[in-house]
């Protein structure tokens, strides 16, 4: 049965009369289906009247899987719904005449195919509406369909005893530990997992789901502040005392790194061994308080390790908030990068703690879905929605889970409908904003004595073993207690720290220069085309202006440069992922990094033509996001160590969407948790009269948040100094992030182009001197970027030779060395200015003059547009006025 209904009446009885003439005309279910009619005829009814019964069966159990949920039993803090019109049988003309009829069920084993209706809506409402529901009849591949079918109406294998025991001692542990923090650490902040205890057997059931029976080796995990402590401890196998450790506040000044975290946002790096003796690695990120930014951070790892995997497999799996899973935009962003090519990573596990608020407010009050989880039909994948005090239900629910993903490598997610037994912290008062909700509850038993008092019931469990496990537990926590006490702490606190620490140097960078016969040799390959494969007309003249600057030694411009650095880093083995909106061609058509075939639109990447031993080039057209792919492509950093990675924004001030990963991620990530990352970002900057969007990549921005070389901000004047650049941040092994203000008119600008030597026998410079300086200047100006070509050219027009021009190209770390050479070369003009396109609130100015001040007791003058609300005018005229009065300024 290819077609999976519901049918109409006029169908089944085709396929009816087709049975007849030939039982082997139809396929196997029909042919069970059609004998189940044989059953049900014997009493008299009609074919007709069987047919029409039976499709309105069908129709009901298909609405049953579609809808079924509705009618799940999934809020502790509510009763069960015990009814829903539109699931009723007399909503598709059936009645209780009907209940003791036999009809076909085609969803069971086929010994159980023909049942009483009655049988039948019981068995859906097992399946459908127990402690667990779930949404799939939306996703559009009928393999999938059927495959949850399967698994879901199919004879169920209920836990057995040693299950039912972890499950029960895992829920002990859960509880024992946040009772003991709490009494021992009353009002402190930890954010605990209480109320939604039942999440530590599922996600300990992941583990082992995952690693025995599909081989996983490694799990990258995201989330969020609550119960992240009680994961570390009894998932990932923290121990106790370092907790408690980080609640006395003890930490050693010599091993920490950076001004360090908050307990509840640390991560940790654990090893979990299962039943079977498989090892896992289970990396827990480090995630900062603003929720879901960490979302696509854990993809990007996960991609990282993916592409390079030796563990067997590499898992993600994320843990989220109802309010912020519904609320936060980067969870679409991120979930709509699951099935692309160049950010998949075989599906993620998504598990939603839904405490059924967000701080203060309600649902109602917080999303205009129905379920918290309803963003994620976007993905075409299943929703399950479980109770969070049936912990059986929930670890079926994520074996499914694994399992799907694994099978089909896709998202899943799971809704786990719990509750929050304290305020949004634990000094906080839940009573002032929901003193009913509270009242339930206040009394409410914990989820480890509601499943102990089950397992009584049926005789599972008995009182002596459960309190001999907390008992064994309170005393675990106890001794841990008086250890952490009288122990100093470990050197490194967390794995994850002291792994980065062992790298925490910079690596000298080898020299960027490449002599110029190699050169010669690496542009002749990656301009030259496969032999049949037709290039546009015009690509094919700018692959041989390309080749021919090179021969030629002089003409190089930046797009050729990049080219250039691309290739022959590649060449040096070192891999290079780069990824934005339009980076294969490039915003500006200048890149061309994949090229197409005019006839069949095949693609070719020229620099995989150099590319030596195992070092590929990845050149990634993204989704139109900023934030999430930003954040993607920060974890795939921090983890591929030895890839160039690069995030290029279509403009710079595209960045502006991405400011929350900046700030929390790319420029303190170091300095809070200790993790390293070279992330390169390429931001279009320069004032061409394009208006307030399109004209500033907020430089001031990224100095506000550069200290103690945090990152590296700069801004190259010439093709020869962006190779430079990049070959310096793919040559060090353990970095810093790189922020390049890249341009966008000198893209095609004569005068902004280098010659073979300045690749050959150069390096980057972090100041640039004026070549035509005179002896005595009258004025020194210092000045970054594009203007510095536009003051040139006024220069040579006005004949001011008087005026220096110096190009700072590095701006943090602050080049003081180089321009201390500088200052000492001109030392005896009183007049020193700083020029800029930009605004005087924003730009470097206010950056450069304290710095400057400070290292070389000077003022500089400022020289630019006054201070303003927006980076530009949007009116072309006013532009051109503005930036001619800007010139003649300077001039003066």
């Amino acid at each position: 049965m290819t077609y999976q209904g519901p049918w109409d009446a006029d169908y089944i009885e085709a396929q009816y009369e087709r049975w007849k003439k030939d039982p082997a005309g139809v396929e196997k279910d029909w042919q069970a289906f059609f004998r189940g009619f044989e059953l049900a005829m014997v009493s008299g009814p009609g074919t007709g009247d069987v047919a029409r019964k039976q499709s309105r069966v069908e129709a009901l159990i298909y609405r049953y899987r579609d809808i079924g949920h509705l009618l799940a039993c999934l809020d502790p803090l509510a009763a069960c719904p015990t009814s829903h019109p539109l699931l009723e049988p007399d909503a598709f003309g059936l009645d209780s005449g009907d209940m003791d009829r036999a009809f076909y069920f085609r969803g069971f084993p086929a010994e159980e195919r023909t049942m009483p209706l009655s049988d039948i809506i019981a068995r859906l409402r097992r399946v459908y509406c127990g402690d667990a529901g779930v949404e799939y009849m939306h996703l559009q591949d009928p393999e999938e369909r059927a495959w949850l079918r399967e698994r879901m109406e199919g004879q169920e294998t209920p836990a057995d005893a040693e299950e039912k025991k972890r499950i029960l001692r895992k829920l002990v542990e859960a509880s024992a530990f946040e009772e003991y923090i709490h009494r021992r650490y009353l009002g402190q902040k930890r954010f605990s997992a209480e109320g939604a205890e039942t999440m530590i057997p599922m996600l300990d059931c992941a583990v082992r789901q995952a690693a025995d029976h599909h081989g996983c080796g490694r799990i990258v995990m995201g989330m969020a502040h609550r119960g992240r402590l009680n994961v570390q401890v009894n998932v990932l196998n923290k121990p106790y005392e370092d907790i408690f450790r980080a609640f006395e506040d003890q930490h050693d000044p010599e091993a920490d790194v950076g001004g360090g975290d908050v307990k509840y946002h640390s991560g940790f790096d654990g090893i979990v061994e299962t039943g079977t003796g498989k090892r896992v690695s289970v990396i827990m990120a480090h995630n900062p308080s603003h929720l879901e930014s960490v979302d696509p951070v854990i993809a990007g790892m996960t991609r990282a390790y993916r592409e390079t995997d030796e563990s067997g497999g590499t898992l993600s799996l994320v843990l989220h908030g109802d309010a912020a899973f519904a609320g936060q935009g980067i969870v679409a962003e991120t979930l709509n990068m699951s099935q692309l090519e160049g950010y998949g990573v075989g599906g993620t596990i998504h598990l939603v703690i839904n405490n059924q608020i967000g701080y203060t407010a309600l649902p109602d009050d917080l999303r205009s879905t129905r379920y918290a989880t309803d963003v994620a039909k976007m993905l075409m994948v299943p929703i399950f929605h479980v109770h969070g005090e049936s912990p059986e239900a929930a670890v079926r629910i994520m074996k499914l889970a694994v399992d799907y993903r694994m099978q089909f490598a896709k998202d899943v997610v799971i809704d786990l409908v719990c509750y929050r037994r304290h305020g949004h912290n634990e000094g906080d008062e839940p009573y002032f904003t929901q003193p009913l909700m509270y009242e339930r509850i206040k009394d409410r038993p914990v989820v480890h004595a509601l499943y102990y008092d089950r397992l009584r019931e049926e005789g599972s469990a008995n009182e002596k073993d459960y309190e001999a496990m907390r008992s064994g537990v309170d005393e675990c926590l106890r001794e841990a207690d008086d250890k952490a006490v009288k122990e100093k702490p470990k050197t490194g606190v967390e794995n994850q720290t002291s792994r980065d620490k062992e790298q925490a140097e910079d690596v000298p960078a080898s020299g960027t220069a490449v002599d110029s016969r190699r050169l010669r040799d690496i542009a002749k390959t990656i301009n030259t085309v496969p032999e049949n494969f037709v290039l546009h007309r015009k690509l094919k003249r700018l692959f041989d202006g390309r080749l021919e600057a090179v021969e030629t030694g002089k003409g190089i411009d930046w797009a050729n440069a990049e080219s250039l650095a691309f290739a022959s880093i590649l060449k040096d083995k070192t891999s290079i992922r780069l990824s934005g909106q339009d980076s294969r061609r490039g915003t500006f058509s200048q890149r061309h990094a994949v090229v197409f075939e005019a006839n069949t639109a095949d693609t070719y990447v020229p620099a995989d033509s150099v590319s030596a031993g195992n070092a590929r080039f990845a050149p990634i057209n993204s989704l139109l996001s900023e934030a999430g792919v930003l954040g993607f492509e920060y974890g795939y950093s921090l983890v591929n160590r030895k890839a160039l990675t690069i995030w290029e924004a279509q403009f710079g001030d595209f960045a502006n969407n991405a400011q929350a990963v900046i700030d929390l991620y790319v420029a303190a990530g170091e300095y809070r948790w200790g993790r390293k990352s070279a992330l390169v970002m390429l931001l279009p900057h320069g004032y061409e009269g394009q208006g307030p969007d399109h004209s500033s990549a907020r430089i001031e921005r990224f100095l506000q948040l550069a200290a103690d070389g945090n990152i590296h901000v700069c801004i190259p004047t010439t093709p020869a100094q962006y190779f430079h650049l990049l070959r310096l941040q793919a040559a060090r092994a353990a970095t810093k992030p790189l922020v390049v203000m890249t341009p966008k008119s000198l893209l095609r600008n004569p005068a902004a182009v280098s010659r073979i030597e300045d690749f050959s026998d150069g390096a980057f410079r972090d100041v640039i001197d004026d070549p035509e300086s005179p002896g005595s200047p009258e004025k020194v100006v210092l000045v970054s970027g594009k203007l510095y070509y536009e003051l040139e050219q006024a220069r040579e027009e006005s004949g001011r030779e008087g005026i220096v021009l110096i190009r700072v190209e590095r701006l943090h770390p602050f080049p003081e060395t180089a321009l201390e050479t500088i200052r000492d070369r001109y030392d005896a003009c009183d007049n020193w200015a700083w020029a800029q396109e930009e605004p005087e609130n924003m730009g470097v100015w206010r950056y450069m003059d304290p710095l400057f001040h400070k290292a070389f007791g000077r003022r500089l003058e400022y020289i630019g547009r006054p201070a303003a609300a927006s980076p530009a005018t949007g009116y072309h005229r006013v532009f051109q006025d503005e930036q001619t009065a800007l010139v003649s300024r300077i001039m003066e």
